[in-house]
């Protein structure tokens, strides 16, 4: 399988969450997710919060506004590791392709739909 493109702006991006999760450190470049601005789920999973240190993890929330970005860094993964992400992340995210700042188009966990059903 072909590697993919995965742009964090949280956690993922942490030394420990990368050599916990993908037994390596990964090496990326800077860009931004364009339209969406960062809000703070509540973690509770306890091997999340024990790789990542927190309990509180940033969430790209869709805006649509081309003024509203958030930075952050894109990541070269095998499938394999794109699936240990995955396994990672928690309900309140979801998957999803993306087109950056760059123009790159790599998979980016968002806000998932209903989150904020309950407010």
């Amino acid at each position: 399988m072909s590697d993919e493109l995965l742009f964090s702006y949280g956690t993922l991006r942490q030394p420990g969450v990368q050599l916990a999760r993908f037994g390596r450190e990964l090496t990326g470049r800077q860009d931004a997710l364009v339209g969406f601005r960062l809000e703070t789920v509540a973690i509770t999973e306890p091997s999340v919060i024990a790789d990542s240190g927190s309990a509180e993890h940033p969430v790209a929330v869709h805006t649509g506004d081309p003024a509203d970005s958030v930075p952050g860094t894109v990541f070269t993964l095998t499938a394999r590791e794109l699936e240990a992400a995955d396994a990672y992340e928690v309900d309140d995210y979801t998957r999803g392709r993306c087109a950056l700042r760059s123009g790159a188009t790599a998979w980016v966990y968002v806000e998932a739909a209903g989150r904020h059903e309950h407010l």
